[in-house]
Formats: structure tokens, C-alpha cells, sequence
């Protein structure tokens, strides 16, 4: 399996797709429900036909279309590229527009330097299997839960924040979001990685990342 990098994916050219944390993301607007489901019937005869398994989410005003490959974790290859090429088709035949700004992905993150000691807690806990857990993440095939990662830390003496969020965003709207949550009452905690990631904080202190693809391998 070719996985493909950040820089790669960028270089495909879809203009209506953007990469988050693992996957690629579509929005698209569906004037109603009709619409909406004559379209994931269309993609998912598509996928049919490649063997694929795309995530298709209807719901309120437009159909969420996620496209990875599920082996040894997940990972975008040539073949996710190829069909949301074609699924950028279908919604351009079945007048439906491209939201690209508008996806998003929450993923929780558990700062911890007992990795392997907690890892199968929550494998067990969020999905029922032990199996969820791929490389330092927890994930859920049906997509019940968000995706928990384990970050690995120093030892450390409570109390601390331990849980946080992981905000994927498009990367043309994050500084947006990044100044309402500030204008919001939060404040920038760290732009050191930024545009991967820049760490806000609450006004009591909570830390969340907002999260891009830009600059990361």
C-alpha cells in the first residue's frame, strides 16, 4: 500500500476535499433530503464497484463524505484520490456545491506517559474491541465516537489537564476561528507549531489545539 504524504494530497488538486487528522473530508449542500439521498445512493454504487468503504453522513442541509484507506491504521492513497474525484463529479451532476470550508474533525487527546498501561482501557471502553486500538489511537470503524490519541508526556503529579480537544479545521478558516475564540473570552497559548497546531486556552485555563494539515509530513 502507497500511502500518500500532506504535500502530495495538496498536489492532487481537489478542490473539494480537504485532509484532517487521517482522512479526506467533503461537504456538500443538499437543498433536501431527496437530493441528499439520491447522492449517496450514487457514491455508494461507485464505491461498490472499487471496492471502497466511504463514510457517508447525512444531515441537516448536506451530506458529509469522509474517504480513507483502512489498513494497519488510515491512511489516503491513490485510490482515495481517484474516488473523490469521482464523487466531486457526481455532486457537480446532481447540482450539489462544494462546502470545503465547512469540515471539520474532533478528535480527544489523552497526554499520558503510560501509553500502553491505559491504551486498551479505552480501546475496550469506547468500541467494544481491543483491536480499535492502531499504532497510539483509538479508533471506532462505525464512527460512534470520536478518535482518542495518546500523547505521549513526562512523568507527571496531578493535578494537570490530561484530556484536551483536537479541532481539525480547513486550513483557509482556522485563523478565523482561532480570533472568535479569543474574541470569545479565550486566550493563544502557543503559535509554535503553527499553522499544524495552535494551542488555545479557556478562561479557566482549559487547553484545546486547533489543527491543520499545513506543514505536517
Amino acid at each position: 500500500m502507497d500511502t500518500l504524504t500532506n504535500h502530495q494530497i495538496h498536489d492532487a488538486g481537489l478542490a473539494d476535499w480537504r485532509k484532517l487528522a487521517q482522512a479526506l473530508y467533503a461537504r456538500f449542500a443538499a437543498p433536501d433530503y431527496a437530493r441528499a439521498a439520491a447522492f449517496v445512493s450514487a457514491v455508494a454504487g461507485t464505491a461498490d464497484e472499487t471496492g471502497q468503504q466511504p463514510e457517508l453522513r447525512v444531515t441537516i442541509g448536506a451530506v458529509d463524505v469522509t474517504l480513507c484507506t483502512r489498513e494497519d491504521g488510515l491512511w489516503v492513497t491513490e485510490q482515495d484520490i481517484a474516488l473523490a474525484r469521482r464523487v466531486s463529479e457526481i455532486a457537480r451532476d446532481q447540482g450539489l456545491d462544494p462546502e470545503p470550508a465547512a469540515v471539520s474533525q474532533l478528535e480527544i487527546a489523552l497526554d499520558t506517559a503510560h501509553e500502553d498501561a491505559v491504551a486498551p482501557f479505552w480501546a475496550v471502553l469506547l468500541t467494544g474491541s481491543p483491536e480499535s486500538r492502531i499504532h497510539d489511537s483509538v479508533f471506532d470503524r462505525t464512527g460512534r465516537v470520536p478518535s482518542v490519541w495518546f500523547q505521549g508526556t513526562d512523568e507527571h503529579q496531578p493535578p494537570r489537564q490530561r484530556w484536551h480537544f483536537d479541532l481539525w479545521l480547513a486550513p483557509e478558516v482556522a485563523e478565523e476561528r482561532i480570533a472568535a475564540a479569543v474574541a470569545a473570552g479565550g486566550t493563544v497559548v502557543d503559535v509554535s507549531e503553527a499553522p499544524a497546531f495552535t494551542v488555545l486556552a479557556d478562561a479557566d485555563g482549559n487547553r484545546v489545539c486547533v489543527c491543520t494539515s499545513l506543514t505536517r509530513e
